[in-house]
């Protein structure tokens, strides 16, 4: 039987993928739009059954093709970029494709496993898995927010195992083709190593410079999180799946920064000397994110905790750092 991964040659989808194959799974149905061709990269590492294109694999479904052949459904394909203003295609790729899997593996009585967003939250300042708390700021943020709801809906009814994953600021290996939507890790590297130094936002929103704050999550704490769920199938709910830590844009930099000095040989320096020697670089704020910036999240772990989750996260600096020399590696 297919353990299906949608958005599978993406960031999250990939690495959720290699993960299943460190677990020993390799009966996977990789599932995924390669418009963007160079994603493939992200899964020649990986063992996988089958490829389709989402298409393909929408058609299979809508003609019941998969008739008891799918063990469990891990649903990350979307639109990811925060910045697109097709509202219709962003509601078509998250919210009606969504709508179809949960249909469709409620029918079958099979494991559905999905991306949510920390969007939903919007410019909030509590981060608890409670309709009260979810005001998003753009089309994707309710995107999201939409499906939520129709989960919530579903859950007392549900047949089988529904979770839904509010991913925080995820950042690692494999996310290189995502370009403006990339985490601030990357940025901040590849600033690093063409200009020589790190350009962050000057302060906002009551913040000082670089000093918003986000909850960064390791891609590969994400994936752990993932196949807890899918190893206790008697679970549903929506849960934050972030570290439960606030660390500021400028932590992000000063790890990106010193983990590179590092592999030189150079001594690790703190924030200020960085800022003050021009490594960190404090640039406007863009007109164009007024009021669709979120400066501050935090994910509140109390729910994914009472689920069962026992698994710790990893820190910026320590996250940052294994993802630097992953890619200094390359």
């Amino acid at each position: 039987m297919y353990y299906v991964v949608t958005g599978a040659a993406g960031f999250i989808g990939s690495r959720l993928v290699l993960a299943l194959n460190r677990a020993g799974i390799t009966s996977i149905l990789a599932v995924d739009n390669l418009e963007t061709a160079d994603k493939f990269r992200n899964l020649a590492g990986c063992e996988i059954d089958d490829y389709l294109d989402k298409r393909d694999f929408l058609e299979r479904i809508a003609t019941n093709q998969f008739d008891d052949a799918v063990e469990a459904v891990l649903h990350q394909g979307a639109c990811s970029d925060t910045m697109q203003s097709d509202g219709r295609y962003v509601m078509e790729n998250n919210y009606r494709y969504s709508r179809v899997l949960l249909d469709w593996c409620q029918d079958e009585e099979v494991p559905f496993l999905y991306a949510s967003s920390a969007a939903v939250y919007g410019a909030g300042r509590k981060f608890s898995e409670e309709r009260a708390h979810e005001a998003p700021l753009n089309v994707y943020a309710y995107s999201k927010f939409l499906f939520d709801q129709v989960v919530r809906r579903r859950l007392p009814g549900r047949t089988s195992q529904i979770i839904g994953l509010r991913y925080f600021n995820v950042y690692g290996p494999n996310e290189a083709h995502k370009g403006r939507m990339a985490s601030v890790a990357l940025h901040a590297y590849q600033q690093l190593m063409a200009d020589g130094r790190v350009r962050l936002f000057v302060g906002s929103d009551g913040f000082a410079d670089g000093e918003q704050r986000r909850d960064f999550i390791h891609v590969d704490d994400v994936a752990n999180v993932n196949l807890h769920f899918l190893e206790h199938p008697e679970v549903s709910g929506i849960y934050n799946c972030g570290t439960g830590r606030a660390q500021s844009f400028n932590d992000v930099a000063t790890a990106v920064i010193n983990s590179v000095r590092e592999a030189y040989g150079e001594p690790r320096l703190p924030t200020s000397d960085l800022a003050l020697q021009g490594l960190i670089q404090y640039i406007p704020f863009p007109p164009q994110l007024e009021g669709k910036y979120q400066s501050f999240t935090e994910a509140d772990l109390g729910q994914l905790r009472a689920a069962g989750y026992p698994g710790d996260f990893l820190s910026v600096e320590q996250g940052v750092a294994a993802y630097v020399r992953e890619l200094l590696g390359k």
